[in-house]
This record gives C-alpha cells, structure tokens and sequence, in this order.
C-alpha cells in the first residue's frame, strides 16, 4: 500500500511518464519478491505469540475445612471442569481453614500474587473480615483478580432435628430473655459471615448482638459437628450447605434469611420476613485469582468460566446442591463487589461491628 500511495503522489507531482513507469516495474519486482517483505512495512510486524497457559496442575483452594460452602463450592468447580474437559490439566482441591479465610489471603495476598495456577473461591468473608472491627484483616477483594460470580445462597438458622425449638420467634424469645443461655455454632470467624447471619435476626428482634454467644469454628462442617454433638444450641450458616442434613433428618431449619421461601429440600422452610423478623442476608459465591494474574491467565478463567456455567453438568450441580446460579462475568463481579462492601460496612456500622 505504501507503493500505491508513493505513485499517487507521483501523478500528483507531474513526473515524467517515463520516470512513472521505471517506478512501476521496481515496485512489481519487490512484489514478486513476497517471501521478503520490507522490514519498514507494518505488515511485517510479529504476530502475538499464543498463549499456552495452563502448561501444569491447578489448584483451587477452599480457604476453610472439610464440608462447609466453600470446600463445596471448590469441589464442585473441580468435577465440573474435569467432566466436561474444560480443562485439560489435573484441578486439584486445597483446604487452608484459619480465622473465616484471613489466614490464607494473608499468605495469597503476599507470597502468590503472581501464581497463575493458584485460585480460590470465597464469598462475603473476603469483604467482612477487611470491614469488621474485631480480628480483620488488611487484605480484601482488591488484593486479587476477581474472575467470576458462581451462585448465590441466603443466610439459614438451624437447630438439631430433636431440638425443642420449632421456629425462629420461640427461639429469639428465650435468647432476649437471657442471651447467654444459648450457644451459637458458626463455621466463620466472630464478626465474618456465618456470625453475621445469626446476630442479624437477634438484632432485628431487640437483642444486644454483643450479647449473643457465638462459637467460630473453621468451616461449616465442624460447625455442624458441633451442633448435632451437643456443644452449640443453634447454627447459624449458608442454607445450601444444610441440605444434606436435612434430607438425612438430622437438622431443622427454623428460617432463611431470604427474599422469598427457597426450592429443592428447603421449600417448606419460612422465612425470617414471615415470622416477623426483618432480615435479609444474600450470600454470593466467586472464583478468584492472583492480584498480578497474567492477561491471558484471565482471558482464559473468563472464557473457561463461561462454559462451565453454561454446561449441563453445572446446571445438574446446582440442581443436586440446592444452589441458585447467579453467574456474572469479571468487570461485572468487581463492580458487585464495591458494592457489597458499602452495603456490608453499613450493617457492621449498625451492629456495631465495623472498625
């Protein structure tokens, strides 16, 4: 094209007819030479090289233990990319509990920023525990790559199937009457999720949420242990991760804390809003990355992703796990995110909680 432009300007220019025509057979010999082009022409510019990430094993680390939401969430990521070949590499699973998830960011958020095979799910701990007064942590969603928003949960109260307690206002009654007669299990840090989800109604219904005994454990799984043990009187957690437990009758949901009454096993459980208790709490759960992911690293988790959320397997997976699929796409999420954090600072502040 250059050629063509150089002769234009020669017409232009009133050069000989002569002069014109040695141009021509110059510039038809150079394009008969093709395989050499011009190393001054912008065609001869290196092509991007493809990207062959991933070239080894990945890992997807569940920042808790064994049994809770996020070792779920994990897992099943794990079976889907590898029953579909999503991925054709082995995708391993890595429990790292310790205080609701803050022991693992304050690791990933130092020493593996650039680890492009490392990922990790969460929820809304990795907003609270940077939000919250007691036990935080300096690190948060902005120290990562948030890649994806996966599903969406609600807040749930449970007690054990031979409990006395048969809905929320008994159980909040006897908690106002004397807040320390009850234990509460939850599988997060004091001030993180799971203790959020069970102060909330006690503060919607007049309770001093400073008064409520709450026991962290790590996960939602030793959590359960507890309550169905004897060592804590209520639970207070992500009502996906009970299913199994109720449909094995060991556990009684008394409410979610959630806009309207949820499918599969929990369809006959009310919510905190019938009984008259004013409380919402939407639990999302996200894929994340290194805060220093390489751009092909992501461009690959987005599109990867994507598939996997459209997948009948996945579908089947939500299905099985009573879970609601709530997929939004990285810039989506990371917008999300900032406003998660407003909304959560906000009832930390009215809690009381907030640092």
């Amino acid at each position: 094209m250059e050629g063509f432009h150089l002769i234009k300007q020669l017409f232009s220019a009133s050069w000989k007819v002569s002069a014109i025509s040695l141009l021509a057979v110059s510039l038809a010999a150079c394009g008969s030479n093709s395989a050499k082009p011009s190393s001054s022409s912008s065609s001869s510019a290196p092509a991007a090289a493809k990207s062959n990430y991933p070239e080894k094993a990945l890992s997807i680390i569940a920042p808790s233990g064994a049994g809770g939401g996020w070792d779920m969430t994990a897992r099943t990521i794990a079976k889907v990319l590898t029953e579909t070949k999503a991925v054709d590499k082995p995708v391993s699973v890595e429990n790292k509990p310790g205080g609701g998830g803050t022991v693992f960011m304050a690791e990933y958020a130092t020493k593996d920023i650039k680890d492009n095979y490392k990922l990790f799910v969460s929820s809304p701990p990795i907003l609270i525990n940077h939000l919250k007064k007691e036990g935080n942590t300096p690190y948060g969603y902005n120290d990562t790559t948030p890649l994806a928003q996966l599903t969406k949960d609600y807040g749930a109260v449970a007690v054990a199937a031979n409990s006395k307690y048969k809905d929320l206002k008994s159980l909040l009654a006897d908690m106002k009457a004397d807040p320390t007669k009850l234990t509460v299990a939850g599988g997060s840090a004091p001030g993180s999720m799971d203790h959020l989800v069970s102060i909330l109604p006690a503060f919607k219904y007049g309770i001093d949420p400073k008064k409520v005994k709450y026991v962290s454990y790590d996960g939602g799984g030793e959590a359960v242990t507890a309550l169905l043990g004897g060592n804590a009187d209520v639970l207070g957690t992500d009502a996906s991760s009970l299913d199994q437990y109720v449909k094995a009758g060991k556990i009684r949901i008394l409410a979610v804390a959630a806009p309207a009454r949820l499918g599969g096993s929990l369809k006959d459980v009310p919510t905190m809003k019938e009984q008259g208790v004013d409380a919402e709490f939407l639990i999302w759960r996200g894929f994340f990355g290194p805060k220093d992911m390489s751009a092909d690293a992501k461009k690959y988790w987005e599109d990867t992703i994507k598939k996997m959320v459209d997948s009948d397997a996945w579908k089947k997976e939500m299905q099985a796990n009573s879970w609601e699929s709530d997929y939004k796409k990285a810039d989506d999420f990371k917008a999300f995110l900032g406003q998660q954090e407003i909304q959560l600072k906000d009832m930390l502040t009215a809690l009381g909680m907030q640092k």
